[in-house]
């Protein structure tokens, strides 16, 4: 009997000290190898040619030719399944996920400071399984206007009635493009939004800015302990989880905490879905997208059986259609869905905010 074949990755990174710990911790995989690496794009072309690997990993900050141009090229001419792996500035970070908007399928922290060594084994093998299985898009998905600076006419609730419904968002490999694209085809007035999205510490923050500056309602990383009202929506952090807790007398609060990673992820989906199953039941909506793995489906059953409408992307415009698969075979989805039809979906079931 053959062994199955393994994933071969090409490290693009000007690093030799990256390159050398990314690769030492690939090669350790017993279904994953190195098949070369690289200090820079022009170097990378060849080795691509020539080794033809499966996924890349690639440095958004290089000499001779930056990542993002790099990126472009490829998708163009040799589309491949690429994580970028970034350092923490907030220009890296910044580039990184536009990286992902162009056609990048994945994000990672380069290890050093809050990301360790470890962080990295447990992470990086996982990504690079997601990113073998990735259904790459045709085209990276078209830049959003930025929005005119303008009032924000769902700001007004906040000193009145409490919210009440509550929309919770999940997802992983392939998510940060594909939440962009659920939010800003939603309106303004929409009930409060709580999201869950595989992210590594770091570039939450520059997430939740990007869909701050491209969506029609404030948009920002949870904190844990705000109040959650209509025309917002909040990102977990990474690394932390994010949970919902009722308020007496209506409403919701966030709440973060460092428990145990659950599914191999922290922020987790079950983590955020079962908190709203618990304190928001049938008064809430769950959507699950994109992503490897089992994260978030059985806690959208919860919302499920707790009374909650609940939503899962399709398989046909998932990057990775593996979290959604799980919740259609648990029976945990009420609808099945292309992307561009959630925020449709999402309109017809949330209430609109109550007037003030």
């Amino acid at each position: 009997m053959t062994n199955p074949r393994k994933i071969r990755v090409l490290v693009v990174d000007d690093s030799a000290i990256v390159r050398k710990v990314l690769a030492d911790v690939l090669n350790q995989q017993p279904d994953i190898e190195v098949a070369g690496t690289a200090p820079d794009a022009f170097v990378a072309r060849d080795k691509i040619v020539a080794l033809r690997p499966d996924v890349i990993t690639l440095d958004v900050e290089m000499p001779r030719m930056d990542g993002l141009t790099f990126l472009e090229k490829l998708m163009k001419h040799y589309p491949l399944p690429v994580i970028v792996v970034s350092s923490l500035t907030q220009n890296s970070t910044r580039a990184a996920l536009e990286a992902v908007n162009r056609g990048a399928v994945d994000v990672l922290a380069k290890p050093g400071g809050p990301y360790s060594v470890a962080d990295l084994k447990d992470d990086l093998p996982q990504r690079v399984r997601a990113a073998a299985a990735a259904k790459l898009r045709a085209a990276p998905a078209p830049p959003v206007a930025p929005r005119l600076p303008a009032p924000r006419p769902a700001m007004a609730p906040r000193n009145g009635a409490p919210a009440q419904h509550l929309i919770a968002m999940g997802a992983s490999t392939g998510g940060t493009v594909a939440i962009e694209r659920v939010l800003t085809a939603l309106p303004a007035s929409m009930p409060p939004i709580v999201i869950a999205q595989h992210i590594p510490p770091g570039f939450s923050a520059t997430f939740a800015q990007r869909l701050n500056k491209v969506c029609p309602f404030e948009v920002k990383e949870a904190e844990g302990g705000e109040t959650l009202s209509n025309g917002m929506a909040v990102v977990a952090p990474g690394n932390r989880h994010l949970e919902v807790e009722r308020i007496p007398g209506g409403g919701w609060r966030t709440r973060l905490h460092d428990g145990p990673k659950v599914c191999y992820q922290r922020p987790s989906v079950d983590v955020l879905f079962r908190s709203v199953a618990r304190e928001a039941g049938a008064h809430s909506t769950g959507v699950l997208l994109t992503g490897m793995g089992a994260d978030g489906a059985a806690g959208l059953l919860e919302m499920r059986r707790a009374g909650a409408e609940t939503l899962a992307q399709d398989e046909e415009t998932c990057v990775v259609y593996g979290m959604p698969r799980e919740a259609v075979r648990l029976g945990a989805a009420g609808q099945v869905l292309p992307l561009d039809e959630i925020a449709g979906a999402l309109m017809k079931r949330a209430p609109a905010p109550a007037a003030v």
